[in-house]
Formats: structure tokens, sequence, C-alpha cells
């Protein structure tokens, strides 16, 4: 049996029985897909520190009928400076589990594992405030899924606020996290983004309860 190769980020990983986990990664070729890692909570597991949550990585994996196996992985980064970063570290949990919700299997995903990859360095720099960096991604995310529609114009809304919607949507992923707003403008950008991702998700993430 050949292996595939994909490229992305671990978004769950499952204590499975005494030594296995289980892995939902989401993957720029393949979207969100299942990966058991067979004894890879041994510590002689070559596989360990490339099993957790934040792991980027090229995955070699075995496919099965139902879901993958996992084979090796390449890191590219570890992300582990983030368990350090409070309350950083909990954005970025909701960042996976929110990319976890949009992600689909067979669906190519490039743009929000770049997304993630993004939103974490920004945390770690600590540059941009970290209410305003999650607002960001939301409005980003949704846009990546065609779910995001910026104001037609400003109306009551601060005009930067407008700019940065409009921006936040359609930039460059690299240069997503780059603005500072003034805080009447962070308030109305931060409550059309609540009001659209209310309109958009149907359900509670729990990792929001550690950052609200």
């Amino acid at each position: 049996m050949d292996a595939v190769e994909v490229t992305g980020v671990v978004l769950i990983a499952q204590p499975i029985g005494e030594f296995d986990k289980r892995l939902v990664i989401l993957t720029r070729e393949r979207g969100k897909i299942i990966a058991f890692a067979r004894g890879v909570r041994r510590q002689t597991s070559p596989l360990l520190a490339a099993s957790n949550p934040f792991v980027f990585g090229r995955f070699s994996v075995y496919e099965g009928r139902n879901a993958y196996t996992l084979r090796s992985v390449e890191v590219t980064n570890y992300f582990t400076e983030l368990a350090s970063c409070q309350p950083g570290v909990y954005y970025g949990f909701y960042f996976l589990e929110l990319a976890g919700y949009y992600g689909r299997e067979g669906l190519s995903a490039e743009g929000m594992v770049n997304l993630i990859y993004v939103a974490l360095r920004a945390i770690l720099k600590g540059n941009v405030p970290l209410q305003l960096i999650r607002r960001i991604f939301e409005c980003r995310m949704m846009a990546e899924n065609g779910e995001f529609a910026p104001p037609d114009e400003a109306g009551g809304m601060d005009v930067s606020a407008r700019y940065a919607l409009l921006y936040a949507a359609s930039c460059k992923v690299t240069e997503l996290f780059s603005f500072s707003l003034s805080p009447e403008a962070e308030r109305d950008f931060t409550r059309y983004v609540k009001k659209s991702l209310a309109s958009c998700v149907d359900r509670k993430f729990h990792s929001l309860m550690m950052i609200e």
C-alpha cells in the first residue's frame, strides 16, 4: 500500500486505548481527515512529539476505508511556545476548534491552514491585542468559506472599521495581522464580526469558555 502525503496542522489529538491517538488533521490537499497514530504514546515512539495539537508539517498516511493511519511526519513547526503563552494558548485552541467546524473532508483547506499558521504567529509576536486577533481570524475564516459579506457602506459604523473589514476579508494572509484600530473602530469591527459569526455558526465552542 502506497502512502499519501498531505500538508496541514493537527487540530485534535485524542488518546485511544493504552498507546494510540486519534488525530484530526486539517490538510491543504484533502481537507479535514482522521488519522490513527499507532503506538504514538510510547516514550520511544518517533511520532510522540508530532502527534499533538498545533503541529504543522507534512504527514505521510496510509488511506483506509473510513480513516487514515499515520506513517511519519516531517514537522515544520511544533508551536511549543504557545504552552507558556497565557492566555494566548486558549485563543489558539479556539482557532483550531473553529477551523474544525468549517473543515470538510475532500475539500481543499489551503487558505484555512495558512490562516491558522499566521494567527498563531501573531499570538506569539504579541504586537496585536488578542481580542483583535480573534475577530480578524473569525472574519477571515468566514470569508475563506464564503460566509462573510463586508458592509457596502459605513452607515453608522466607524469608517476605518469598515475599511478594516474589507481588508481582513481580502488581503494576503501574510499581511492579515498588520493593522491596529482605535477603540471606537475596534468596537464597531468586533460588533460586525460577532453578529456575522452568530448568523453563520450554530454551535458553541468549548475553548471559548476559557477565554470568556
